[in-house]
């Protein structure tokens, strides 16, 4: 018979330990944080930490392992809804939504796990882990839009994704730094708009200010 209140001392003891390490994370890098100051934090004796992780580093293994999972989880709904039927990507493609709500549903994923965000983006953070965590979401859509991208090579395309994934991790460090105050659909058009246009992007924000000015 399993032992649930077993699994419930667990499952509490490995949330404040998460809890706890994203907290310490914003603080410092990761070499500067030991077992003992971390327990503390966490309320958790050091012989349990123990009982089920060999240091820290095997802490944070855990987390990011949990942390794309629960990423993949959110997305696959999404990326399932979003890309069975992918158009070509032409001046069309701004009315098209399933692009939209892929990034949508990437930022609000991001927002309702904010300790990810941490972890991957913050200041002492794990860039390749933020690498790893955005290819679940642009890997799957770049994949369904592959077939439309004007008969790009896959070297075209691998290059593409490089960009784009790096420019995504800048975003969302900005978006990050700033508590994330702007709004997840405001990120998500914004990205999608970057991505698709580039220096459009500007010349369109631009053009839409000097329109409001000489209106009024």
């Amino acid at each position: 018979m399993k032992d649930t209140g077993k699994d419930q001392r667990t499952q509490l003891t490995y949330s404040l330990l998460r809890q706890a390490f994203t907290d310490l994370l914003k603080q410092k890098p990761i070499q500067r944080i030991t077992v003992k100051e971390l327990c503390q934090k966490a309320g958790v004796n050091r012989s349990t930490f123990y009982a089920h992780y060999v240091d820290i580093y095997d802490l944070l293994a855990k987390l990011e392992e949990d942390m794309v999972e629960d990423f993949q989880r959110a997305l696959d709904p999404l990326l399932s809804a979003g890309t069975e039927e992918a158009p070509p990507l032409d001046d069309a493609q701004l009315e098209e939504p399933s692009l939209l709500r892929i990034m949508t549903g990437i930022y609000q994923c991001l927002k309702d796990n904010v300790d990810i965000c941490t972890v991957t983006l913050g200041e002492h953070g794990d860039k390749a882990f933020a690498v790893r965590i955005l290819s679940l979401g642009w890997e799957s859509c770049l994949a369904a839009y592959s077939n439309h991208l004007w008969g790009a090579s896959p070297r075209q395309l691998e290059y593409f994704y490089a960009f784009v994934s790096n420019g995504h991790i800048g975003l969302l460090q900005k978006w990050l730094e700033e508590g994330m105050t702007t709004s997840v659909e405001e990120m998500a058009r914004m990205a999608q708009d970057i991505m698709l246009h580039g220096m459009d992007f500007l010349r369109g924000s631009a053009q839409a200010q000097e329109l409001d000015h000489t209106g009024q």
